[in-house]
């Protein structure tokens, strides 16, 4: 027999998530808990810990290609400090979840907003602009906050009492720990920004993927997540993208997001990395620009470059492109997949993207697309909101 909910909430795995849960489970409703994941946020393998620990129950749902899609749009609300886009996030990420809880029969959307707390998501005028862009007017309750927004259709029939639900506001925490005290509440999860997007580290990461990719896909951005990212600027056109795994975990996700067109690295009789070379669309990797992401791949293997460095001679790097990449963990003498003389070198083309740059080009990015002027001077450190 299907089970059926009175209720689908928003489950991030952090307190407030877990308290507006609570709040209406504990008055006798059935509630599914929903964690969204995707490149850029979520941690699917909590979820047995948090069934346990909070009472609730928790399925994971995969919005990855529908957040990389809406990314490739340009969120309608714009982006926070780095690549973060708060309020079109969370008007996704409810759309989503309308469409579960009709599924499972439930007619109610929990949410652990609360007001104030954000200074670009969950502001007043905000929180109604996303209530509304996300067609969840009359199903939507916010129980942290909601004695002090306007009253809900579940809260107005009786179904919810509304003198057991929140008055919190602000950005203190204060209150939230003495209503996980009074809900017996013991493991409290570490207050921590959980979305990559707020973080400069990986939005230099993720903008070039972003901006030379016009349909950019999960694995995209799963990509420019592992390992180290590199690219080659002095190319033509758009950049080249390297990534270089750091360990075996690494090694192995690489050669689990390669794609067919896609150019795996491997060292020949040397431990060392796994690298993976992506081509933008419409692009090609050169003999030069291949043999050039070969040393540099090399030069992350200290054996290799040792003994390059004591004899002088080269080393060798197989460079495989095709659907099976997993031919180039192969020995070199037992397979097909050339293997390219080099000297290891990190000097050459390959950098970081810098974190200036790509600030520079999505600033410059949403002035066009907002019909401003270029702004001439370099761009200067903001305090704008949106780290969430």
């Amino acid at each position: 027999m299907m089970v059926t909910y009175d209720a689908v909430a928003l489950f991030s795995g952090g307190l407030d998530s877990i308290l507006a849960a609570r709040l209406i489970q504990d008055q006798g409703l059935a509630v599914k808990c929903i964690h969204f994941t995707s490149p850029f946020f979520g941690k699917p393998e909590s979820i047995p810990h948090w069934r346990e620990v909070y009472g609730l129950d928790i399925d994971a749902v995969d919005v990855g290609d529908a957040f990389a899609a809406m990314l490739a749009e340009r969120p309608a609300h714009g982006f926070g400090k780095v690549l973060n886009p708060c309020v079109d996030c969370k008007i996704l990420m409810m759309r989503r979840a309308v469409t579960l809880m009709r599924e499972l029969g439930a007619d109610i959307l929990i949410s652990g907003e609360v007001l104030g707390q954000r200074p670009m998501s969950q502001r007043k005028d905000t929180l109604n602009i996303i209530r509304r862009d996300a067609g969840v007017r009359d199903v939507l309750i916010r129980p942290l906050s909601a004695r002090i927004l306007e009253e809900t259709p579940a809260e107005a029939s009786g179904r919810i009492d509304r003198s057991r639900l929140g008055a919190i506001s602000g950005r203190g925490r204060r209150s939230q720990l003495e209503l996980a005290a009074a809900l017996g509440i013991t493991e409290i999860p570490t207050p921590a920004g959980g979305c990559r997007l707020t973080e400069k580290e990986n939005g230099r990461s993720y903008w070039p993927v972003l901006l030379h990719t016009p349909r950019p896909t999960g694995n995209d951005f799963d990509l420019a997540a592992t390992g180290r990212q590199y690219w080659n600027l002095a190319a033509p056109g758009a950049p080249l993208h390297l990534c270089v795994g750091r360990n075996q975990a690494d090694n192995a996700r690489l050669l689990e997001l390669a794609l067919p067109g896609d150019i795996v690295f491997k060292i020949a009789s040397f431990p060392g990395p796994v690298a993976l070379g992506r081509p933008f669309p419409g692009q090609e990797w050169d003999d030069a620009a291949v043999a050039s992401a070969a040393a540099f791949t090399a030069s992350f293997s200290p054996k290799a470059a040792r003994f390059s460095e004591e004899s002088g001679k080269p080393v060798f790097v197989k460079a495989h492109k095709g659907p099976d990449h997993g031919a180039i963990m192969r020995p070199v003498e037992e397979d097909a997949v050339p293997a390219i003389p080099v000297i290891p070198a990190r000097a050459g083309d390959w950098r970081e993207y810098p974190w200036e740059k790509a600030r520079g080009e999505i600033r410059a990015e949403q002035r066009e697309r907002l019909g401003l002027p270029p702004k001439e001077q370099p761009f200067q450190d903001e305090d704008e909101p949106g780290s969430e």
